[in-house]
């Protein structure tokens, strides 16, 4: 179906905002009023930009408090409808979004609304303008889209229909299966938005929090498999009202927007774009640094060796049980130094991993390769991480790892360290949501509940994104607020046997631990039982704990290089989590370590 999306749901300039819904694929858009009004282009300029982009003008809103007013307020509307259309003829738009009055001047007279709205069609049509009268959930007397509808009936005009919004719809809990008993032909638009679960004012709801369809928590395709049932065949729009959004840059905010429409357009099967390919486990973890030498110092502490060097690249392969990392000191290095770049993700099919990317406006990411390296497609996330699709390798089949040459020598013993367990990546405070989005639908991967994590400097949100049985996790989160330089730490976590090995061959192979505060253990003594001692050693090595009906968690964390730090982890029986409860123990101990010693 046609897609389109409402000008205030980006940000800029309204010029900005058209580029923005042409570049990332949309056919039309919505132009809000106060866009137009804030703009130097005329309406005709408006117009003539719009088709340059091959962009078609799908409504003009909103116009507000018009019908069950008093007769001589309700001539003052019509006056100022007429001034509206004759801009919509100049638009070159024939519909026009009309909400329900909030007003207080209307009256609680569905009769006198549908013969105003009657009326207001009247002159619409002289104009060859559509009227699609929509309820705000707020509205003074008509706040539900059932309600609209009846109004729209009782009126019968031919150029009155109704405009249907999910997030007035569902946002007061209203069962959306009335729709389909609407006439497709009498719904006239239809505008789509997604909210997270809030419990606060709903005008206050509308206005801020709003998101693309898939990353809040209402069932937006549940809607519309009703109102295509109905037959509506126009175009499907995001209306979102969203404060983060709209600081945000209109170019990625518009892809976002146009994935979501795909994502959603899948889900109700209206496109078939190529089927989900979920990663298999994670092949490497690629870190990139101006100096190896901490990293290098980091990683032989906790027991990798370095077993190869990239045939024709500065990327050395450090290995332990299955876990992989690269260290890549070429000239593409981040200013802010040690970062977690890319990251590999073990395949079925990773060309049709690929190809899923693209049809979801994830383009192939170039790559310098010689004719003798392996063919790793890769795609960006939203956060900027590079993320390639390898497949399995074997003895017969080594794939990437037929780039490198291994280096001779013997291994370390290690620290008993087995594979990597998650990937924590720190995301940009305006692309959370997309970020989540993102993994859900290019990759498969399920998106667990968001939770809020209490950071010294405000709320960190998370949201972890896993396959089915836990072989690829990846932790999103965003801080407080954004940073100067927008460096916030990201971390790779590793699965062991034995934690408590581990940390001591650790710290006794030179490595620094993060040391946690004793009011946490003192707190963790009130809360569960231990072994004799078991407590004390937790303490001495920096070990957090954490028990769920699942299982249990121990887990502690090195020192920060650059931006990156690692995390051992020991799960025992079937704890799923990522230890949340800990975090603000963990946040404050490592804002600590960086006052006092700057890592």
């Amino acid at each position: 179906m046609r897609t389109s999306i409402a000008t205030v749901s980006l940000g800029g300039s309204l010029t900005e905002k058209l580029t923005a819904a042409a570049r990332a694929g949309f056919d039309g858009v919505e132009i809000f009023e106060n866009d137009l009004l804030a703009s130097p282009l005329t309406p005709e300029g408006i117009r003539a930009r719009c088709a340059d982009l091959g962009l078609t003008i799908d409504l003009y809103q909103p116009m507000r408090d018009v019908e069950a007013v008093p007769e001589a307020e309700f001539a003052r509307n019509l006056r100022r409808a007429r001034h509206k259309f004759e801009l919509m003829r100049r638009l070159g738009t024939d519909t026009v979004l009309v909400c329900s009055s909030v007003s207080p001047l209307a009256a609680d007279d569905d009769a006198l609304a549908a013969a105003q709205l009657s009326q207001l069609a009247d002159l619409a049509q002289e104009f060859g303008v559509r009227v699609a009268y929509e309820a705000l959930a707020w509205g003074r007397h008509v706040s539900t889209y059932d309600h609209a509808w009846r109004i729209v009936e009782t009126a019968g005009h031919p150029a009155l229909g109704t405009c249907l919004d999910s997030f007035h719809i569902l946002s007061r809990g209203s069962d959306p299966k009335g729709i389909a008993d609407i006439p497709g032909e009498k719904i006239f638009f239809l505008q789509l938005a997604d909210a997270p679960p809030l419990a606060m004012d709903v005008l206050q709801w509308s206005r801020h929090y709003r998101c693309f369809p898939g990353q809040g928590g209402f069932d937006v395709a549940g809607l519309l498999r009703h109102v295509l049932k109905a037959g509506y065949d126009g175009p499907l729009s995001l209306e979102v009202f969203n404060d983060v959004f709209r600081q945000a840059d209109a170019g990625p905010t518009a892809i976002d927007a146009h994935r979501s429409l795909l994502v959603l357009q899948e889900t109700v099967g209206l496109a078939l774009p190529p089927a989900p390919v979920v990663p298999t486990g994670i092949s490497f973890a690629e870190l990139v640094t101006p100096d190896a030498e901490p990293v290098s110092a980091l990683l032989g502490a906790l027991g990798f060796a370095r077993t190869a060097r990239h045939r024709g690249k500065p990327v050395d392969l450090w290995q332990q049980g299955e876990a992989r990392i690269l260290v890549n000191t070429g000239p593409a290095v981040r200013r802010d130094g040690t970062a977690l770049a890319a990251i590999g993700l073990e395949s079925p099919d990773p060309e049709g991993a690929a190809r899923r990317a693209e049809a979801l406006l994830a383009p192939v990411l170039p790559r310098r390769r010689t004719p003798e390296d392996a063919q790793l497609d890769a795609v960006a996330a939203p956060d900027g991480t590079e993320l390639f699709f390898c497949a399995p390798t074997t003895p017969q089949h080594p794939g990437w790892r037929a780039d490198f040459t291994d280096t001779p020598g013997q291994l370390p013993p290690g620290t008993g360290i087995l594979r990597i367990d998650h990937l924590a990546l720190t995301q940009p405070w305006h692309q959370f949501d997309e970020a989540a989005l993102f993994h859900r639908s290019v990759l498969g991967l399920h998106a667990q509940e968001s939770v809020d994590v209490a950071d010294p400097y405000g709320l960190l949100r998370s949201r972890a994104v896993t396959t089915p049985d836990g072989s690829v996790r990846i932790a999103l989160s965003v801080g407080p607020a954004p940073t100067e330089d927008g460096a916030h730490a990201q971390h790779i976590a590793l699965a062991v046997e034995d934690v408590v090995a581990a940390a001591r061959r650790f710290r006794e192979a030179g490595g620094r631990l993060l040391r946690i505060p004793a009011n946490h253990y003192d707190d963790l003594a009130a809360r569960f039982d231990f072994a004799e001692g078991e407590l004390e050693t937790y303490q001495d090595l920096g070990i957090l704990y954490d028990r769920d009906a699942g299982g249990e968690f121990r887990h502690c964390y090195t020192r920060t290089v650059g931006r990156v730090f690692f995390e051992l982890v020991q799960r025992d029986g079937d704890y799923r989590g990522y230890g949340a409860p800990n975090a603000p123990v963990r946040l404050a101990a490592q804002h600590t370590a960086k006052r006092l010693t700057g890592g």
